[in-house]
């Protein structure tokens, strides 16, 4: 299994895109390791009405430290695999992502 998570940098460097591999209806909400180049994000909330897809919002902002309108959906709306496009540094995004799957292993 790859243990990294592809981070995409802006061209400005102030946001990056990083790919998610949604877990809907999990009985625990959170990371969940890495897959392919994404992030595994599981979440409780079932995948209707678009309640899955806000609530990865909300753990990525808690997992990341971050606010949650710093975290946009830009792909992957009805599918499992997602692009978000988060407002921070793509270098810090990525270490504490790594941080995160090192804590998992």
């Amino acid at each position: 299994m790859q243990r990294a998570v592809r981070v995409e940098a802006s061209p400005d460097r102030r946001a990056c895109i990083v790919s998610v591999r949604a877990q809907p209806g999990a009985k625990r909400t959170g990371a969940a390791g890495a897959w392919n180049g994404m992030l595994k994000v599981a979440v409780a909330a079932p995948a209707e009405d678009g309640r899955a897809n806000e609530e990865l919002v909300r753990v990525l902002a808690r997992i990341l430290g971050l606010r949650a309108n710093a975290i946009r959906l830009v792909s992957g709306e009805r599918s499992r695999a997602k692009r978000f496009r988060i407002e921070a540094d793509p270098d810090v995004v990525a270490a504490k992502l790594a941080e995160i799957l090192a804590e998992g292993a």
